[in-house]
């Protein structure tokens, strides 16, 4: 892994991978995860889209995936709308209103301000109602009896993939502080999450902040593995991950050991993309292109991993970032699109200030 990338290259190919990854898990998201595995395989060879090294192309005839047609292969003007990212322009939000002082209050407030219901799922949708039934008094006079904000993350999906996908930018902005990294992200996850929910989140988080000094991905991944519980399953997913590490049927194993798991569980897809990053340090397009045709939740693992791939410094292939032409496009109060360059100046001002 080179470490000459400039705070700039870095920044920019995280986002630009990110995105990248996002947009080519999007039009197969819920297929993967409603119909399963054999089916997405199965639409991904009748097309004639494996390797996956491209935007996925559009059979129109199959639903789940024309309903997300702009996301295909020749039908892209910009990235559409996703939670993936909607989560990241908020971290980034966040980190420029409270920096090393944000608490977990201020996300939620930032939620209610700027996060529609209907944008949000699962945990994070459970938490929001939460927010609205018990905490409005909080929020719009300053106290609520009885009321903890920790009853947010009392739900059934607290230990699914939500907090991991809204962890990439916390590791970003704090280059060779996993720690810090590990503690910010901890106060954004535990408003709908706990335990596996919240390491998930850490592991990702951590490992982002710490490539940019380790000498190899692997080094990245283990620095983040300290800062989550030996004995969790998050730790024990992360460390299958690394044991299929440059073998490209390493997802069998994964899918053979967690086959009892939804497939927005956030350790199944933690799993999955150790072993892609670790699999093709080298190589973008296999990296975000495995993870999606191994399943579950193909979106979230593609944004993650190219991600923190991205983060290596090492160039995007423009064919993957030319179809969305710098304009990302969100459903946040008051933005409906924002631009690539606007994302990567105001990220290396809160680095320059965090």
């Amino acid at each position: 892994m080179p470490t000459t990338a400039t705070q700039e290259q870095r920044i920019r190919n995280a986002w630009a991978g990110r995105i990248s990854g996002c947009m080519l898990g999007k039009p197969v998201e819920l297929l993967s995860m409603l119909e399963g595995y054999a089916v997405l395989t199965n639409y991904l060879t009748i097309t004639n889209a494996l390797p996956l090294r491209d935007y996925v192309p559009l059979d129109a005839s199959v639903e789940r995936v024309n309903d997300f047609r702009s996301c295909c292969r020749g039908l892209m003007t910009r990235s559409e709308p996703d939670d993936d990212i909607h989560y990241s322009v908020l971290a980034l939000t966040l980190l420029e209103q409270h920096g090393r002082q944000l608490t977990t209050e201020d996300v939620a407030r930032v939620w209610l301000n700027n996060l529609p219901a209907a944008a949000t799922f699962t945990a994070e949708r459970e938490a929001y109602r939460t927010l609205l039934n018990k905490g409005h008094d909080w929020f719009s006079f300053g106290h609520a009896p009885g009321f903890d904000l920790a009853e947010c993350a009392d739900n059934a999906y607290n230990n699914w993939i939500g907090a991991q996908i809204r962890a990439d930018v916390y590791g970003w902005v704090c280059p060779g502080d996993p720690k810090l990294a590990a503690e910010l992200v901890t106060r954004d996850a535990q408003l709908s999450h706990r335990e596996d929910g919240i390491f998930g989140a850490v592991m990702v988080a951590a490992t982002g902040a710490a490539i940019p000094t380790a000498s190899t991905l692997r080094d990245a991944v283990e620095t983040g593995l300290r800062f989550i519980p030996k004995d969790s399953a998050a730790a024990a997913a992360v460390a299958l991950g690394i044991a299929q590490a440059g073998n490209p049927q390493g997802y069998e194993q994964i899918h053979k050991t967690y086959t009892d798991l939804s497939p927005v569980h956030t350790v199944n897809n933690l799993a999955l993309v150790i072993w892609s990053l670790l699999t093709w340090p080298d190589d973008f397009s296999a990296a975000i292109g495995e993870v999606v045709c191994a399943g579950w939740d193909t979106n979230c693992n593609g944004a993650t991993v190219g991600g923190l791939w991205g983060l290596q410094g090492k160039p995007i292939p423009v064919e993957w970032t030319a179809p969305w032409q710098g304009r990302v496009g969100l459903n946040l109060a008051g933005l409906s699109e924002v631009t690539l360059e606007d994302l990567i100046s105001r990220t290396l001002r809160v680095i320059d200030t965090l």
